[in-house]
């Protein structure tokens, strides 16, 4: 059984905070930061790694630079949504690159995805080739994105702001 949120001192919130925005700082500038000395740090942190609350450290990319600038949410409406038919679609929509999230809503549409892609060429070769043939779609709607203003959980301004 994992520990829940609630449970967290102040301590480990500011572990999670500081790790959210800056995942590779040291264990001795993480304790430093928050107050304690290295030893308790290093408890808490391997603590939060074990009970899942960390659930693991990654590197974050510019999509932008790297040439895949084209957001668009996609409304997928599904023929059947018995649990069988979710299960293929989760399935399926797990293999598609392109789409960076999917979500299963609750609303006129069942499923929203974001997609990214090169451009809108791009774009339509996925919804058409990927999006539109994944088991059970029966309509689509797009939604192209013109400026991400927050992603990743995160806000895009200066450390110094706010702080």
């Amino acid at each position: 059984m994992t520990e829940q949120f609630s449970e967290l001192d102040q301590f480990d919130r500011k572990i999670l905070d500081i790790l959210a925005v800056e995942g590779r700082v040291s264990v001795t500038e993480l304790a430093r930061r928050i107050g304690l000395s290295k030893s308790p740090t290093q408890a808490r942190l391997k603590r939060l790694e074990e009970t899942g609350v960390i659930r693991g450290y990654r590197a974050l990319y510019d999509p932008i630079r790297l040439g895949r600038d084209h957001v668009a949410f996609v409304e997928v409406k599904l023929s059947d949504t018995r649990e069988a038919a979710l299960a293929a679609f989760n399935a399926a929509v797990i293999r598609v690159p392109e789409i960076e999230q999917c979500h299963l809503i609750a609303g006129a549409f069942d499923y929203l995805l974001k997609v990214r892609t090169a451009g809108m060429t791009g774009y339509r070769a996925v919804l058409a080739e990927k999006i539109s043939t994944l088991p059970h779609v029966s309509n689509t709607s797009t939604y192209v994105a013109m400026q991400a203003v927050k992603e990743e959980g995160l806000s895009p301004v200066s450390p110094s702001a706010g702080m």
